[in-house]
């Protein structure tokens, strides 16, 4: 696991490193920079390494010096096992005097059993008179050690006389002894009821400076533990030197079994944790930003110990790190069981974050190093924990985007009534604009709450790619919905609605990037950076400030793109047939061009009440923009002839004059409109020149348009009634040999 996490985050460190083509550059100085640390890491290791082998190599020499002083221990005891085997044959009648000895022994210890059974239950009477008493006075409990003092005895009593009995040739009293022992049981399990009530309550009697409770509690636990010890080492040494340990009545005498009063203790203070937890666990879930004040009780407790507790208790016992291994531990086990609950909201998964830095920040206020709180407190999980939280953030910003753009896609698709919005200065809008953007405002505070620059830059690029995905898909879909009246197969009902929904999404794109700073508005993309620029490294700001400007053009590129899908559908369905005459005979006697003006000057009026005033000059350049071109491409209308004896050029005078006079109302885009119909004059030229000036006037068209197409010049000259194809071979001729520099495109580049 730990691995993993170690691969991870160097993953996401060279991610930070190598963000752009560019930066391929730095992995020299990179890898020098990395081999330099390396090298002094390493010397740091061999330095540790030796100082850790020289400890070691100690340490092996202190234990072989031990086993040699066991071993010598041994041979000195088994000498005196010899001489005192070799006393006893030195000795006149030593059997009769030891058989005496043994006799004596052993009516003494009768003796002291028989008195000792006699006054049991008398003192088992006045226990459980003191017992009583204490039940009266909880907070007190005065007799807690006289109490343990002569429980203890009767203990051993009790076990002494057991075992005698089982050793004995006849145990047919067994039973009775044991019968006669079992109101002792009774009694212990009071007396651990009332040892049990005082560690259960330990943190609060400390708190209370009930200091005379804890301190006997302390001499009882540190009495039991002893005897605990002395319970191990008999049971070690009757195991391993059954025969030796017999020799010794000392060793034998005594409490027979483990009473593990220090153990329960430690359990007490677990079970008494584990109560505050589940408080604490609800606390949090109800609400996430108070994990802080949940566990306020977690950290008062460990200094209650620290304070108040650890100059009351052996300080072997090491108390405040016996609690604060406890706490940390169940702690951390509270953590993992909140992160692996699948239901884990993500408020809460934020606040977990969090909380590491906070808790190691506390604890070593209380002296515990965050080294010495193992193992660590979310098992190293918190690059996991940064990742799965930006993942979710991500996740349900796509998920919330995709069900905006289904939203939309269905609004647009199907034109209901009342899909559309109007803004206060009566601007056509779609409905869902303003959600998408409050949704990159709530993600991006969402990410800054983490208060982790990573994992915000990363949501960033993300809602850079949602937004450029939304760009797209209208892309998409408007000429999906384009195209069927295109190619003839839209309905009439739903062509203005379509029209009024190119308008609108029109003017979001620019609500998106309409900066207006004397007024102090921004648009929505400027709010968006202002939102994330705090959140941010400075790097940052630079790597991403191209990902900006992209999708900044996205937008002007799209308003752009409905604007010329409005007025290309405007050609397709309103003037199809005017477009059809021109330079046909019927073009003469119509008045195709003032129609077509007229038609403008409709739409024109409808639509700029609510369309955003940029993109109604953007609409007024098209519509010119198309008309130009589509007039030029008449050449190409079936049934088109140009005769000398016809006064074309004087029709196409006036139609310019129409045109000119139409569009000079625009003051902004007039005389820029009127500067691209200039090229109307060289197509007059084209059609008026004499045969052998035709190449002539073809050099110096494609002069000044570039991108003029050879195609189109040779429909043009087809048109004329006395074209000729040496007309054509000159012209090639001309344009084989010319070269021209390139410059911008030019509107001859959209006439082929």
């Amino acid at each position: 696991m730990s691995i993993a996490n170690d691969f991870n985050g160097v993953t996401i460190k060279l991610a930070e490193l190598l963000r752009h083509p560019e930066d391929l550059e730095k992995i020299p100085a990179l890898k020098s920079e990395i081999l330099r640390k390396k090298a002094a890491v390493d010397g740091q290791l061999k330095l540790g390494l030796k100082e850790q082998l020289e400890v070691t190599q100690a340490s092996m020499n202190c234990m072989a010096d031990g086993q040699k002083t066991v071993s010598m221990i041994k041979e000195e005891m088994k000498k005196i096992d010899k001489l005192c085997a070799e006393a006893q044959s030195m000795i006149k009648d030593f059997p009769h005097i030891n058989m005496v000895s043994q006799t004596h022994r052993n009516f003494a210890q009768v003796e002291h059993m028989r008195k000792n059974l006699e006054s049991f239950t008398d003192r088992l009477a006045d226990l459980e008179l003191k017992l009583r008493r204490d039940d009266d006075n909880l907070e007190e409990m005065p007799n807690l050690l006289a109490v343990h003092f002569e429980l203890t005895k009767l203990r051993d009593l009790r076990d002494e006389a057991i075992d005698q009995i089982r050793k004995a040739s006849d145990s047919s009293l067994q039973a009775t002894l044991e019968d006669y022992f079992n109101r002792l049981d009774d009694t212990i399990e009071i007396f651990d009821q009332h040892i049990g009530m005082i560690c259960m309550n330990l943190i609060p009697l400390v708190q209370q400076e009930n200091n005379s409770l804890v301190v006997r509690l302390a001499i009882i636990l540190e009495a039991e533990e002893k005897s605990d010890r002395k319970i191990k080492a008999m049971q070690n040494a009757q195991r391993d030197h059954k025969e030796l340990a017999a020799r010794f009545k000392s060793i034998t005498a005594g409490p027979k079994a483990l009473r593990g009063y220090k153990e329960k203790f430690i359990g007490c203070i677990k079970i008494y944790a584990e109560g505050q937890l589940q408080d604490s666990e609800q606390k949090f879930l109800e609400d996430p930003e108070k994990l802080e004040k949940a566990f306020k009780w977690f950290f008062n407790d460990l200094y209650a110990v620290k304070k108040g507790m650890v100059p009351l208790m052996p300080k072997k016992w090491r108390i405040l790190r016996v609690y604060g291994d406890i706490y940390h531990n169940l702690m951390r086990e509270f953590l993992i069981k909140l992160i692996d609950d699948p239901d884990l909201g993500n408020p809460h998964m934020l606040a977990i974050i969090h909380w590491g830095q906070i808790y190691y920040s506390k604890m070593a206020k209380l002296g515990f190093k965050e080294n010495d709180l193992q193992p660590q407190l979310i098992d190293g999980r918190e690059p996991e924990l940064v990742r799965e939280w930006r993942s979710i953030i991500i996740k349900r910003l796509g998920e919330a985007m995709d069900q905006i753009y289904q939203k939309d896609r269905e609004d647009f698709t199907t034109r209901a009534p009342n899909t559309l919005e109007q803004d206060e200065h009566k601007y056509f809008h779609t409905r869902y604009l303003i959600d998408t953007w409050r949704l990159s405002r709530q993600s991006t505070e969402a990410a800054g709450k983490s208060d982790r620059t990573d994992v915000t830059e990363g949501v960033v690029d993300a809602m850079f790619r949602l937004h450029k995905t939304r760009q797209t898909r209208w892309w998409k879909i408007i000429d999906e919905e384009a195209g069927k009246y295109s190619t003839g197969q839209g309905e009439n009902e739903g062509f203005q609605s379509l029209l009024d929904w190119l308008a609108a999404v029109a003017n979001d794109q620019i609500a998106c990037i309409d900066d207006n700073e004397d007024q102090g508005q921004l648009g929505y993309l400027s709010r968006f950076r202002q939102d994330y620029e705090p959140l941010v490294t400075p790097a940052y700001l630079q790597t991403s400030a191209p990902e900006l400007e992209s999708l900044r053009d996205g937008y002007v590129d799209l308003g752009t793109h409905c604007i010329t899908t409005f007025v290309q559908l405007v050609f397709a369905v309103d003037f199809k047939g005017t477009l059809a005459e021109f330079f046909t005979p019927k073009w003469y006697e119509q008045t195709g061009m003032r129609r077509i003006t007229s038609t403008f000057e409709d739409y024109i009026s409808d639509y700029s009440h609510v369309l955003h005033p940029s993109m109604l000059d953007i609409f007024v350049e098209e519509l010119a923009d198309a008309l130009l071109v589509r007039y030029l491409l008449g050449v190409r209308n079936r049934g088109a002839k140009l005769k000398r004896a016809d006064a074309f050029s004087e029709k196409i005078r006036d139609d310019l004059v129409v045109t000119f006079a139409f569009f000079a109302q625009f003051a902004d885009v007039g005389s820029a409109i009127k500067q691209k119909w200039r090229v109307v004059d060289w197509f007059s030229r084209l059609l008026a020149a004499d045969k052998a000036g035709v190449a002539e006037v073809y050099v110096g068209f494609k002069r000044e348009y570039w991108d003029l197409q050879l195609g189109w010049v040779e429909a043009v000259l087809k048109v004329r009634d006395d074209y000729e194809r040496a007309m054509l071979n000159a012209v090639k001729s001309q344009a084989a040999s010319l070269v021209v520099a390139q410059g911008p495109e030019t509107i001859m580049s959209k006439v082929k």
